[in-house]
């Protein structure tokens, strides 16, 4: 069958679920990772064919993402800060507004002393935040905490892969009480989903993503963020800074907290979607 026309079959079987631009994203994505071809490729070659059997793996994904599982499962990898990083159910999917929150921590590297200081990322997750800084700050000490010891196995595969050094420790945040070390950044994008708030969620994310890297309690919305800043204030050098990737309904509650319990120069940013995403603050 010539590609262009399974291309046909692929979107139209998918336009109940994804609409058709996203359904022709998901078409090139495999495209490009499972025959190494671009669109401009087809384009050049419209001729181009597949064999059966290429047939009956695409088919196979095809039934996969009818059943709304990401397609960054299925193809095991995603793109984060312009690193590669492999994914599978045990690590949240890398999100744009993360990059942001990286953005930001290594924009304000460039101009303060932390090139080479020590950080730590506590609920690494697929390790994104911790591999890109550290492939971004190649002087820094840069440690890596999960609750999760599948998780933790996927973020150092991810080290390997984008060839960094960073400290991973298997560890659960809400019983830690000191971090045994002293740290210029500690960073975090923890589980802050209410339960409130899950009629919100693509059913790709609910079905399939990992719930316990998701989801809070709607009465203690704020559990996570409370145990690492009392981390903070125990583990951060002086004029250390710590950063939060926040539930965008919080923010307000978050400047409360952290002002709070002592921080200062708290600054609340919002993502490319206007909402409340990210928050620092210094101790």
């Amino acid at each position: 069958m010539r590609i262009k026309n399974y291309r046909t079959y692929f979107v139209e079987t998918l336009t109940p679920i994804y609409d058709a631009i996203e359904a022709e994203s998901f078409f090139y994505l495999i495209l490009e990772q499972q025959h190494q071809m671009k669109r401009i490729d087809l384009a050049l070659q419209p001729e181009s064919t597949f064999s059966e059997k290429q047939i009956d793996d695409w088919n196979v994904i095809v039934k996969q993402l009818q059943q709304e599982i990401p397609i960054q499962y299925i193809l095991g990898k995603t793109s984060f800060y312009g690193l590669d990083f492999e994914v599978d159910e045990n690590v949240l999917i890398p999100r744009p507004e993360t990059e942001e929150l990286v953005d930001w921590i290594l924009m304000d590297c460039k101009t303060v002393r932390w090139q080479d200081g020590k950080i730590v990322d506590i609920g690494t997750g697929s390790g994104c935040i911790a591999i890109s800084l550290a492939k971004n700050l190649p002087q820094a000490h840069v440690a890596a905490i999960d609750v999760s010891e599948k998780a933790l196995n996927v973020a150092k595969k991810n080290a390997i892969l984008n060839e960094v050094d960073v400290t991973f420790i298997h560890q659960n945040i809400l019983e830690t009480e000191d971090l045994k070390a002293t740290f210029d950044i500690i960073v975090s994008n923890p589980p802050y989903v209410r339960n409130l708030e899950k009629t919100e969620i693509k059913n790709n994310v609910l079905a399939h993503e990992p719930h316990l890297a998701l989801f809070v309690e709607d009465d203690d919305a704020l559990l996570f963020y409370k145990k690492i800043a009392v981390l903070a204030q125990k583990n951060l050098k002086e004029n250390g800074q710590l950063f939060f990737e926040i539930n965008q309904y919080l923010g307000k509650e978050m400047i409360d907290l952290l002002s709070s319990m002592g921080f200062v120069e708290v600054e609340l940013r919002q993502d490319i979607y206007g909402n409340d995403r990210m928050i620092s603050a210094t101790i």
